[in-house]
This record gives C-alpha cells, sequence and structure tokens, in this order.
C-alpha cells in the first residue's frame, strides 16, 4: 500500500483503547467481531458510517491506555487506512506497526483537517492532500522496511512470507 484516501473522521487528545475498543468486547480476538464495536464509546455512529479506506484524525496521545493490541486491530478490521495524529501512544504506536495499520504523526493536519474532509496520504513521501481545503502537510514518511511490515499485513505474515 503506497497511498491511502477516504473520508475523515475526527477526535481530539488522549483517546484511550478503552474507547477504540471497550473492555467488555475483549473475549475475542476475532478481527471482524472487534471491528463491529470499534469507537462505539466515543462515537456510537462511526462503525455505521465508515468505509473501508477511510481515516481517523486526532489530536495528542492517540491510543494511551492499556497496552491491548485489540485497540489497532479493530482500527483496521473496521476499514481504515491510517490514522493521522498529532502524537501517539508509544505501546500503540508498535502494535499498529506490528499489525499492519499504518499510522502518521503531523501535528499541523491533526490541527487543521476536519471531519468529513476527504483526504489522500502518499506512504512513500508522508505527503498527506486535505482535498476538501486543497492543503498540503507533510507527515513522517514510512521506512521501506515498515512499508514491507505494513504490505504485509503485519509483521507475523511479513515474517511468515519470508520463510
Amino acid at each position: 500500500m503506497k497511498e491511502a484516501r477516504g473520508t475523515v473522521f475526527k477526535y481530539g487528545d488522549n483517546v484511550d483503547t478503552d474507547v477504540i475498543i471497550p473492555a467488555r468486547y475483549l473475549a475475542t480476538s476475532e478481527p471482524s467481531e472487534l471491528a463491529k464495536h470499534c469507537m462505539e464509546d466515543i462515537d456510537k455512529s462511526f462503525i455505521k458510517k465508515v468505509k473501508p479506506g477511510d481515516i481517523i484524525v486526532a489530536s495528542k496521545n492517540f491510543g494511551c491506555g492499556s497496552s491491548r493490541e485489540h485497540a489497532p486491530i479493530a482500527i483496521k478490521a473496521a476499514g481504515v487506512s491510517v490514522v493521522i495524529a498529532e502524537t501517539f501512544a508509544r505501546i500503540f504506536y508498535r502494535n499498529a506497526i506490528d499489525i499492519g495499520l499504518p499510522i502518521v504523526e503531523c501535528k499541523e493536519a491533526a490541527e487543521e483537517i476536519q471531519a468529513g474532509d476527504t483526504v489522500s496520504v502518499n506512504f512513500d513521501t508522508g505527503i498527506i492532500t486535505d482535498e476538501t481545503t486543497g492543503k498540503t502537510y507533510k507527515g513522517q514518511s514510512f521506512p521501506p522496511f515498515m512499508q514491507q511490515l505494513i504490505d504485509a499485513g503485519g509483521l507475523i505474515p511479513y515474517i511468515n512470507s519470508r520463510e
């Protein structure tokens, strides 16, 4: 995956893993089941409105809280193609890469992009384009190794493909 494009769902600071996927649904690790409850404690309409390729934009410290892998799995399984935030919680960042969910840090994009905007992200260059406003932002690009992990679907599929 070299690029993502979709409609934005916007959230604020400190979106924790308990609102990304509430603990009451952690009896399963089945991605499709987790996706059904993604973001429901912060945005009841999210799962009804999200379409494959859509994008989450948030402020600071996205994915804080517990270190559960279920959170990025739920987001990816719901069809989100990338999460853009000012900053990510460190464990969430690593878990997202490990399961193949692209995430991009960019303060200006996180502040200025609005819910409902159409946005594209080029993973080679890190360029984020708000197609609604025409404005572009420079997020970090993914090094080739991280792109290979994401393209493979995460760390385990990547390792399995190399055997």
